[in-house]
C-alpha cells in the first residue's frame, strides 16, 4: 500500500514537473509573441498606437473631470459635454460645449495636462522613445549577423555617427531605403528625444513666466483675472501650454478677447504659437545645431546632415526649413493684409487704435492655421474672411512652397517601399470632409430648417473644418439670429457646436481624433484619378 502510494506521488511530482515546464515554456512564448506583435503593430501601423493612445488619454481626463468638483453648483454638466471636452483638449482642438468658467481650478489642470500630452511636440518625443526602444532589441537580435553577397545585393556606403568616411557594407537592393532608418545608432535616437523634451520645456516654462510677469506688471490685465477669479499662475502656465500646444483653450469663457487692447500680451503669444507647431521645424534644427556647435558631438553633426535617416519628421534640411519660414510668414502676411483691409472699420475693431488693430490682425493670422484662440467675435467677419479662415484651417502645419525640391531618399522610398493596397484605396481628406458634413447635416436638419440663420451649411462645414484642423475656431450662436424668438434662449460662450444634437457632437468626436491623425492620411485618394 505505501508502495503504491509513493509510486503514485513519484509520478504526480514527475507529471507536475513536465506540466510546470511546459506551461512557463508557453508562458514565455506567448510573452515572446505578444511582445513582437506590438512591437510589429508599432513599427507598421502608429495610426493604431496614437488612435489608442488618444482613445486613453481623453477617457482618463474624463473620468478626472467628471470626479473633481466643477464651478457649477448645480451640477448640469453632461456626462457628453464633459467627454467631448476631454476629446477637444488631448486632441488640441479646442472646440467647446461647456463654458471654461464652469470648471474649477483642479479641473482646469486636468485640462493643461490633456493639452500638454497631446501636443505634437509631446506625442512625438514619445514616438522617439519607443522608436529607440525596438531600434536597440534590434541591434542585440543582429549583433551576430553578418551580410552575405548574393545576386541582388549591392555595396552601399553606411554612415553612423561615430565614423567620419561610412562603413562599406552589403545588403539587399531592396534594403536600401530601410537600411539608413535600421542602422541608426540608438542612442542617437535618444539623445534626439532628450534634446525634444528640454525644447517642450524650456518653451513651456519659458513661455508660462513671460506671461505671468507681463499679468504682474499690467493691473489692468490682474483686474480682469481678479473680478473672474481666476489666478495670475494658473492663467499663465494654462494659457501658455495651451499655445505652445496649438490647442486655443484659454481659463476664460470669452477667450481673448477681453484682452484685445493688451497689445504686448497678444505679441507674447504669437511667438509661442509659432514654435509649438508650423515653426516647430526649424525651431528644433535650430537647437540641434546649437547643441552641435557648443558640444562638438558627432551624435548631432550626423543628425543634422542625415535628417532622414533618423525618420523624425519634425527633423527637416536647413533647405526645407527655410522654405517653411518663407510660407509660414507669407501665409501670415497674406491674412494680416486682407484681414485690415475688410475689417478695418467693422464694429469688432471700432473700440481699438490703430496699432491695436494691426497687432490684432497678426495674432488672428497666427491662429488661423491650428491655434484656435481668437480676439474677436467670428460671426461679426466678413464672408471673405471666414472663407480664408477655412482655407488655413485646413491646410496642414508643415503645408510649404518647395519649388523643385530634391529629396534624395524620395525616388528610393517610391520605389522600393511597399504599399498596402487598402492604402491607395483610402479616401483623400476632403472626401472624408464631405462625408462629415452630410452626416451633420443630416443629424442637424430639423435645426437647418427652423433655425436656418445660425444652422446652414457653411456654419457647419466651418465647425468641420476647425475641428479636423484642430484650430477650435467657431461661429458661435445668438438667440438673436434666431426666426422664431425664444424667451429661454440663452447666449453662450462656447462654440457653435454645443447647440448641436448628442449625435452630431459625437460625430465632431471623431472628426477632432481623425483630424489629430490626419498626418496618416496626407497622400490618401492616389488610386482616384480625376481627369
Amino acid at each position: 500500500m505505501n508502495l503504491s502510494l509513493l509510486v503514485y506521488l513519484k509520478s504526480l511530482q514527475t507529471f507536475c514537473a513536465f506540466a510546470a515546464t511546459k506551461l512557463y515554456a508557453f508562458a514565455k512564448s506567448a510573452q515572446r509573441s505578444m511582445k513582437d506583435s506590438c512591437q510589429f503593430i508599432c513599427q507598421t501601423n502608429p495610426f493604431f498606437i496614437q488612435a489608442t493612445y488618444f482613445t486613453l488619454i481623453s477617457f482618463a481626463g474624463y473620468e478626472a473631470l467628471k470626479v473633481l468638483k466643477s464651478q457649477d453648483k448645480s451640477n448640469t454638466l453632461q456626462d457628453l459635454d464633459v467627454l467631448f471636452t476631454a476629446v477637444s483638449a488631448s486632441t488640441v482642438s479646442s472646440m467647446a460645449t461647456i463654458e471654461m468658467e464652469d470648471f474649477s481650478s483642479t479641473q482646469l489642470w486636468i485640462l493643461a495636462i490633456l493639452m500638454l500630452i497631446g501636443s505634437e511636440v509631446f506625442t512625438s518625443i514619445l514616438s522617439l522613445h519607443l522608436k529607440a526602444k525596438f531600434n536597440t532589441e534590434k541591434s542585440l537580435n543582429r549583433r551576430d549577423h553578418s551580410s552575405q553577397l548574393d545576386i541582388e545585393s549591392i555595396s552601399i556606403t553606411n554612415f553612423g555617427p561615430n565614423t567620419s568616411h561610412g562603413t562599406k557594407d552589403t545588403m539587399s537592393f531592396s534594403d536600401i531605403w530601410l537600411a539608413n532608418k535600421e542602422h541608426v545608432d540608438p542612442k542617437t535616437i535618444e539623445l534626439l528625444g532628450t534634446a525634444a523634451t528640454v525644447y517642450l520645456l524650456i518653451t513651456n516654462l519659458g513661455s508660462s513666466l513671460l506671461i505671468y510677469l507681463y499679468l504682474k506688471l499690467v493691473p489692468d490685465a490682474q483686474e480682469v483675472l481678479k473680478r473672474k477669479g481666476i489666478g495670475l499662475f494658473l492663467f499663465s502656465v494654462f494659457t501658455a501650454i495651451s499655445s505652445l500646444a496649438n490647442c486655443g483653450f484659454t481659463p476664460v469663457n470669452e477667450n481673448m478677447i477681453i484682452f484685445q487692447k493688451n497689445s504686448v500680451l497678444l505679441l507674447l503669444i504669437i511667438p509661442q504659437i509659432l514654435v509649438g507647431n508650423t515653426l516647430f521645424a526649424p525651431c528644433f534644427r535650430f537647437m540641434v545645431w546649437s547643441l552641435q556647435k557648443i558640444t562638438g558631438k558627432e551624435e548631432w553633426q550626423f543628425i543634422l546632415q542625415h535628417p532622414k535617416a533618423i525618420g523624425y519628421k519634425h527633423l527637416m534640411s536647413t533647405r526645407k526649413c527655410a522654405y517653411l519660414i518663407l510660407t509660414v510668414v507669407g501665409f501670415i502676411i497674406l491674412q494680416t493684409i486682407l484681414f485690415c483691409s475688410l475689417e478695418w472699420s467693422s464694429k469688432a475693431l471700432q473700440e481699438m487704435s490703430s496699432y491695436q488693430k494691426i497687432v490684432g490682425a497678426l495674432f488672428q493670422s497666427a491662429n488661423a492655421r491650428h491655434a484656435g484662440e481668437s480676439i474677436v467675435d467670428m460671426s461679426s467677419l466678413s464672408s471673405a474672411i471666414m472663407v480664408l479662415y477655412t482655407v488655413m484651417m485646413y491646410l496642414p502645419g508643415y503645408t510649404s512652397f518647395l519649388p523643385n525640391y530634391d529629396d534624395r531618399y524620395s525616388k528610393a522610398e517610391k520605389k522600393y517601399n511597399r504599399k498596402r493596397l487598402l492604402e491607395d484605396w483610402i479616401f483623400s481628406q476632403l472626401s472624408y470632409l464631405a462625408i462629415f458634413v452630410m452626416l451633420i447635416c443630416i443629424t442637424e436638419r430639423e435645426a437647418l430648417t427652423t433655425d436656418p440663420l445660425n444652422f446652414n451649411v457653411f456654419s457647419i462645414l466651418f465647425e468641420v473644418v476647425s475641428a479636423y484642423g484642430n484650430v477650435g475656431f467657431s461661429f458661435g450662436y445668438s438667440c438673436k439670429r434666431m426666426l422664431k424668438q425664444d424667451v429661454h434662449c440663452k447666449d453662450a460662450s462656447y462654440g457653435f457646436v454645443g447647440k448641436w444634437s448628442d449625435k452630431g457632437k459625437l460625430i465632431l468626436i471623431i472628426v477632432m481624433v481623425l483630424g489629430r491623425l490626419k498626418a496618416y492620411n496626407l497622400k490618401g485618394g492616389r488610386a482616384w484619378k480625376l481627369r
